[in-house]
């Protein structure tokens, strides 16, 4: 029954969602499409960090690695959409395997640290490599390349829907993963690594294949969001894009099916409002971090399921 429930309400969620944004005027629409394909980003970095534990700031380069993987093979090959996007997602994940064979092997703040070395090694490589890559100019996909199966991409209309689709997509993979033998095992981890291990369970293979995961959605994120916005550049792989998705896992409720949504829509109008009054608008998402640990450490989803709602995952 519990199960049911949980299903239910994610399922409300994402409905009332899609009914939200179709009523919404152009402009927050707009904002919108952005939001479901950077939260399909924040789920990515929620199975990493929410359900197996992992504290990443390298998640900018999976994410990055994904849309220069379509952004460059598009634009610059001329390879279809659909086979560009492919592409930029196995770009992704075999990143994040790599990156896992070593930095799995520190754990805690060593892993934080490794994470945001191998990310900025990559972000400098990028700029290294600006005559293809352009740097922080970056470089705009053409209209004409952004079509997948038929259906041009550059379409508000057709933009909103994608986003979507994309942001239910991820969802069902997070919940998928979680109802798995595989996802009790990342979540024992989370828990108690130590005792997860002396049971028997090889908690390395484990904590690769999450890492694996998540980098693999992160570059299906990064690749949406070049083919629906037709713009890849190196800002994207900087660290303040291994940041936001911990800041809007945290603010929605790590752990969670759609606290990630909630949080990045959340944290994407805070630094919106702000940054029309002051640019130190990173300051502000300071503060509000501050503030939601202070008084709602396990973010909104997560204090809504641990005061009302315990079936909610």
């Amino acid at each position: 029954m519990n199960s049911s429930r949980s299903i239910l309400f994610n399922t409300g969620s994402l409905l009332a969602l899609l009914l939200l944004v179709l009523v919404l005027p152009e402009y927050h629409q707009g904002n919108f499409a952005r939001i479901m394909v950077l939260a399909c980003f924040a789920c990515a970095y929620n199975i990493s960090f929410g359900y197996t534990g992992l504290l990443s700031l390298g998640h900018a380069m999976f994410f990055s690695a994904g849309l220069y993987g379509v952004g460059l093979t598009v634009q610059l090959l001329d390879f279809p959409a659909e086979l560009g996007f492919l592409i930029g997602i196995g770009c992704g994940a075999v990143l994040a395997f790599a990156v896992g064979l070593l930095a799995l092997r520190t754990t805690g703040v060593s892993f934080m640290i490794v994470t945001l070395m191998f990310s900025q090694a990559f972000f400098l490589t990028i700029l290294l490599f600006g005559e293809v890559t352009r740097g922080d100019e970056g470089f705009v996909i053409a209209q004409a390349k952004r079509t997948f199966f038929g259906v041009d991409l550059s379409s508000d209309a057709v933009r909103l829907l994608v986003s979507w689709v994309l942001i239910c997509i991820c969802v069902l993979i997070c919940q998928a993963c979680v109802r798995s033998r595989l996802g009790k095992v990342l979540i024992a981890i989370r828990e108690n690594e130590e005792r997860t291990r002396m049971l028997g369970y090889d908690v390395f293979r484990a904590k690769l294949y999450a890492l694996t995961l998540s980098g693999a959605m992160a570059a299906l994120a990064g690749g949406a969001y070049g083919l629906l916005f037709g713009y890849a550049g190196a800002t994207f792989a900087s660290v303040q894009y291994s940041i936001f998705p911990l800041l809007w896992v945290l603010l929605g409720g790590a752990g969670t099916l759609v606290g990630p949504l909630i949080g990045t829509a959340l944290m994407f109008y805070l630094i919106d409002i702000s940054s029309g009054i002051t640019s130190a608008y990173m300051l502000v998402a300071g503060v509000a971090l501050v503030l939601l640990t202070l008084y709602v450490p396990e973010g909104i989803v997560g204090t809504l399921r641990r005061r009302y709602l315990p079936w909610i995952q």
